[in-house]
Formats: C-alpha cells, structure tokens, sequence
C-alpha cells in the first residue's frame, strides 16, 4: 500500500525534525523545549474575565482508549474528592480576589464539567456547583458532559435546576459492534433513549460526541452514525477520530509504539462524509470537529483564552503562568486546604500566550483581528503576517471583514498539525502525572 505524501511529511521524522523547530520558533520565539516544574500557580490582579474547569474524576467502568484522568468509583474516596473540592474553591476565591472586595474577583464566562462522569454522584455534583457560583459568581453558562448510562430523569432533572445549560452526551457510536469494540459500558439503545431524554430536558443545547476512523469502522458504518443522531434532533455533533495513547489500557493492549494512525486519506472522507451530512440537515462547521446548528449555541470546553480548573489533574491558564494539578485523589485531598494542590507550572511570556490564542483560533477556525488587538494591545499581522499570508495564498484561509477563515476542506491540515503538537504534549504530561503524583519535572 502506498503512503500518501501528507502521512510522509507528518509522519517522518527526518522532516519534522526540520519544520517543527522552525515553526516553534516563529509562533513562540524559542527554539527551546518547553519544561514544566514544580511550583505555585500565579493569580494575576486586574483579571477581568475567567473560564472555569471541574473535573470529577470518577467512572464506574473506565474506557480504556480514554487518555483522561480517571479512577475507578468507590464512594470513600468520592468523599475524599469533594471535600478537597470544596476546600479548593474557598482557597480559589480568596487567591482571585488577592484579600479584596468580593466584587474585584473576575467575571466567570463558563463553568464547564468534565470527567471521568461528572453525573456519578449527581447530588455531589450539585453542590459543589452550588458552592462554586456562591463563591465565584454565576457563570454565564454552566457545561457538563454526561455519560449515556449515568443521565436518567431524575439527574437530568437536577442538573436544570442547578441551572446547567448546555450538555454533551458521549455516544461515541451507535453501533454495538464499535461500542463492544472500544469498551464503552453502554449500548446503542441506551445511547439513542437518552440522546431523546436530553433533547426533550429543555437544555439550550444538546452536543453528542462521535468518533470515526475506529479500527474496521466502515464509511457506511460511520454514515449510519450519523443519520442516526441527526434524526434525534441534537443542537450539535462533535465528531473526532480516536486518538490511542501508550499509557491508556487499549494503548497497551494494542502495543501503542506499533500502532498506526488511521491513514489521511481514511480520516478526509469520514470527515467529508461528516461534513456533507451536517450541513445537508442546517448545521454549519465551527471547529475542527464540531458541526452546530445555524441558528444554535455553541458547546465548547477547550477555547478559552484564560481559564482556571479545579479537581485532580485539572490544568489552569492564566497571564504568565501554565499549571496543573496532581493526578492522584489521594494526594489532592492531603494538599488542601493548606495550599492550592499544583503539581507543575510553567511560565507563560507574551509571545507564547499570543501562539497559544493563535492555536485555539484556528480550532475554531476563525482568527479576528479586533480580538487579537483587544486581548494583546498590538496588530495580528505585525506578529504572525508572514505566517498568516502564507496561509491565504496556499488557500487555507480566506481573509474577509476583519477575519482569517479557515477554508473547510483545511480542517483536516489543523487537525493533523494539532496532533503532532498537542497530542505530544498531551502524552508526555499525562502519562507521566499519571504515575507520578509529584514529578519533578516535565519536558514537553
């Protein structure tokens, strides 16, 4: 079988020996690796604006393609978690409002809660929203991700009078066979019925999760998928080929170092075949992955530009400073209430702040330059104008009333850069705070 040039280039590593150094270089200035070590989060005066991140780290039965941060449920150790929650936020408020007023502590646009399964223990779940718009203030919209086995009435019911808005339910597939293929511990009617469940809870919007490119899934497999869900009148689909890491369970089960990335060509037409279909039923593209109706909202967890989480594992980015927090429960809850439980930070200087918005923009495949001279105070093309008419010459974006878009059928070259880098990163950060509660260092 031939390997197609686009898998070559990303794949080999005599050529991105080559081009990515030289693309770190020009978006963040340094040829240098990035290094995270063991240190205090910073809280900078003057924040104006926050995203909040909870993670509830708890499932009943782990997936084991699942790269994220998660245990298995034991009620013990719940309790463990939410108290050292609840500690975390009454130190987080005090530190944003740096031993001020209540009211110089930062707007909260989101409140997103990811997971493990966030709904495990829905009474747990409620009260530490509860207590986090008690003390941080009411978060413009409140996001939770929901596992199709742990969402019956009574937590849908609980989850709108704590005011969620915007949900996202993990189907993955609705296909037994792909279902019992990757582990997930529900089945395709399960799936569907709370799918109906959630559409009809009066949320303002409803996300399903798909993944494609899944070993032996078929195009007419993945076609099924997704006129399956759209007949369940979602708001909005995020569709994402899986993504195997060495340290999860299906990574050594399938001796990651030899696996090979689903081919481009696979990963073009699932996502053209995504792309078609969407758009045949009034969704239009708004990330990478993610397809929302014309006239809906759109669920998102990742795009904010300074955000702060809570739980183990969750990570923070605030001015000047990268952390995230330990991975163990154990060790957590031993931490606080005496400090905040920050396992690593890394320093965040302008330039790499500026590539790092530069990177979520194109995920979400606009770039507005009103936004880059509101957050930065300097033009977008007196930073990145070489990088960026580049791009519209080679066709990627088009440069229209005041914005760089991402052309559609370029979706599939963002998502393949982001995989050499974030995923990277991803890898070496996770896998090694998953062993270690405390590293003494990181290289990224």
């Amino acid at each position: 079988m031939a390997i197609e040039w686009d898998d070559w280039f990303l794949g080999c590593r005599p050529a991105k020996w080559i081009w990515k150094p030289a693309l770190q270089w020009y978006l963040t200035g340094t040829w240098k690796p990035f290094r995270m070590r063991p240190g205090e989060a910073v809280f900078p005066s003057g924040l104006q604006r926050l995203g909040l991140y909870l993670h509830v780290p708890f499932c009943r039965q782990p997936c084991g393609y699942c790269p994220y941060n998660r245990v298995r449920y034991d009620a013990p150790l719940y309790r463990l978690y939410e108290a050292a929650a609840h500690q975390e936020i009454d130190l987080v408020a005090r530190r944003l409002a740096g031993g001020g007023r209540r009211e110089e502590r930062p707007e909260i646009g989101s409140l997103y809660v990811g997971g493990g399964t966030p709904t495990i223990e829905p009474e747990g779940l409620a009260r530490l929203v509860a207590h986090i718009v008690r003390a941080l203030g009411r978060p413009g919209d409140i996001c939770v991700e929901l596992h199709p086995a742990a969402m019956d009435d009574d937590c849908l019911r609980l989850l709108r009078q704590i005011g969620v808005t915007m949900i996202s339910v993990g189907v993955e597939s609705l296909s037994d066979r792909l279902l019992t293929l990757i582990g997930r511990s529900h089945d395709a009617a399960t799936a569907a019925e709370s799918v109906r469940r959630a559409v009809a809870g009066g949320f303002e919007s409803v996300s399903v999760d798909l993944m494609f490119a899944l070993p032996t899934q078929t195009l007419e497999e993945l076609d099924q998928d997704l006129q399956n869900v759209l007949a369940l009148k979602v708001d909005q689909i995020s569709a994402y080929p899986i993504f195997v890491f060495p340290y999860t369970g299906l990574g050594r089960q399938l001796r990651a170092d030899r696996i090979q990335r689903p081919r481009g060509s696979q990963i073009r037409d699932m996502l053209g075949l995504i792309r078609r279909r969407a758009c045949d039923r009034g969704f239009a593209q708004c990330s990478v992955w993610s397809f929302a109706r014309l006239a809906g909202r759109e669920f998102t967890s990742t795009t904010r530009h300074h955000y702060l989480g809570i739980g183990p594992s969750a990570a923070s980015m605030l001015p000047g400073c990268f952390s995230v927090n330990t991975f163990s429960v154990e060790a957590y809850a031993r931490t606080l209430p005496h400090r905040l439980p920050v396992a690593l930070v890394m320093p965040v200087d302008r330039r790499l702040e500026m590539a790092y918005w530069l990177y979520w923009r194109l995920y979400e495949m606009r770039i507005s330059q009103d936004e880059f001279r509101r957050v930065f105070h300097e033009e977008l093309e007196a930073v990145y104008g070489v990088l960026l008419s580049s791009l519209v010459r080679l066709g990627v974006l088009r440069r229209q009333n005041g914005y760089y878009d991402v052309n559609e059928l370029s979706a599939y070259w963002v998502h393949r850069l982001q995989n050499e880098y974030a995923l990277n990163y991803i890898n070496r950060l996770w896998g090694r705070c998953r062993t270690e509660a405390w590293p003494s260092e990181v290289v990224l």
